[in-house]
């Protein structure tokens, strides 16, 4: 596929000739000209060498994720991406693959994503994925909306305070306008028992996090037991990376798993596209968001994927869709499947190994400091760390050394006081990690 299509001077005029004007200015005369992009001062014109080399000079000048050790996490994360990833995405078929309304036609499409669905519900235990969701936050919004239809005439989703803030958001945005009650996160310092004590007759759904916003990890087991003998449903936000070591949603009983995908090869990406994975269980199927892909024989008996379901999607029940979250980012799907294939069940746990030593190595280290005090807890590659000096302050010293320190956790949680949240995974090195500890000693 080409990036850029040359316009000789011949066809420029032949282009402007044909709508009628003399000049490209002409085009713009009912645009004020104050509100006009002025001409721009270009250099001479250059050779192919000289101009790769002019851009390479300005944009050595950037600071960019290759020139930083990167600490900060809260919900993205910087994990290696394989270069395989991007060279698989960059093929001239995937790039037109959005939405396979047309199956017969979109096979390739539909194989991408029917892997892609059966990878997550290997991963994660579960029984049914959908593909999928635009980001963490709306497959979780859209969790809530699913229990809603689930358990029926009940009003209240309670949430755990430790879920990601900007998820509890984004779930209140979605529910301001049906009258539903939201509880269980208003509480600086509440617990998920201080959740699960909320749970009643009128729930529809209990939101927990694991490893959740504090990079804490929980044992949920016989969570879901208490959560359903009330009648209402258990969703549970995964990392799945962490599922490389540690107990999956199906374990623990959840009826709803939910995740960020961007951990799975999609890069920091300066906040996005990223990945909504949407787990649940069988019985569950017709209530799901999104579509689901399935497998079988054509008349020849030859194999054929199947778009086999999307019964809440508005192109099909138009005004009485339930959901208007009917497809993501279709090379971020994808991605994530490149990803899972090229690194297996060993790699995916040699990673979450890596972030696990990493982390409580760098945990260990700035114990050790004088004035900072690790959280104590179980947890996976983010940890809390309260500090001597304002956070603000630390990471902007940090920047000087070209290291992005970590989350400032003043706003979110004043009930930890000046507390940073740090994220350490498989790019950070141990040299990196050392380097962290020393500069953070010299600036407490």
């Amino acid at each position: 596929m080409s990036h850029y299509i040359s316009i000789t001077a011949t066809e420029r005029a032949e282009m402007l000739k044909a709508i009628g004007v003399a000049s490209t200015d002409d085009m713009f005369v009912d645009v004020p000209e104050g509100w006009r992009f002025p001409a721009l001062d270009l250099p001479a014109p250059m050779s192919e060498p000289e101009l790769v080399r002019a851009l390479l000079a300005r944009s050595n000048k950037n600071a960019h994720v290759h020139t930083h050790s990167i600490f900060l996490g809260a919900g993205a994360y910087n994990h290696f991406v394989p270069t395989a990833i991007d060279q698989i995405l960059r093929r001239g078929e995937y790039y037109t693959s959005y939405t396979p309304y047309q199956p017969e036609i979109s096979q390739g499409t539909l194989q991408a994503i029917f892997e892609y669905q059966s990878m997550i519900c290997s991963l994660t235990g579960m029984e049914i994925a959908n593909a999928s969701h635009y980001d963490g936050a709306t497959a979780l919004a859209e969790a809530a909306i699913m229990a809603l239809n689930v358990t029926r005439n009940r009003r209240k989703i309670v949430v755990a305070r430790s879920v990601n803030p900007q998820y509890r958001a984004v779930l209140r945005t979605y529910l301001q306008g049906l009258e539903i009650e939201v509880v269980g996160d208003e509480t600086p310092g509440s617990s998920i028992d201080d959740a699960l004590a909320l749970v009643d007759k009128q729930t529809a759904l209990l939101i927990v996090q694991s490893p959740d916003f504090f990079g804490r990890m929980h044992d949920l087991r016989g969570l879901a037991e208490k959560v359903q003998a009330q009648g209402a449903l258990l969703c549970v936000h995964f990392d799945p990376l962490a599922l490389g070591l540690f107990q999956t949603p199906a374990e623990v009983g959840a009826d709803i798993a939910t995740a960020e995908g961007q951990p799975l090869g999609l890069g920091l990406n300066f906040g996005g596209p990223y990945l909504g994975v949407f787990t649940t269980r069988q019985k569950h199927v017709h209530k799901i968001a999104g579509r689901i892909v399935g497998v079988t024989k054509d008349v020849d008996g030859q194999l054929a994927y199947v778009l086999t379901l999307r019964a809440r999607e508005q192109d099909i029940r138009r005004e009485r869709a339930t959901s208007n979250i009917c497809t993501n980012q279709g090379l971020m799907a994808l991605a994530a499947t490149v990803y899972m294939s090229l690194m297996g069940r060993q790699g995916m746990r040699n990673v979450a190994e890596l972030c696990y030593h990493r982390a409580h190595y760098a945990a260990e280290a700035l114990a050790r400091l004088p004035g900072y005090q690790v959280e104590p807890g179980t947890f996976f590659k983010e940890f809390v760390v309260h500090c001597p000096r304002p956070v603000a302050e630390l990471n902007a010293a940090l920047r000087e050394h070209q290291i992005v320190g970590g989350y400032d956790l003043a706003e979110d949680e004043p009930t930890l006081g000046n507390a940073m949240l740090l994220a350490v995974t498989e790019m950070n090195s141990k040299a990196d990690i050392d380097r962290l500890v020393e500069l953070l000693g010299q600036f407490g």
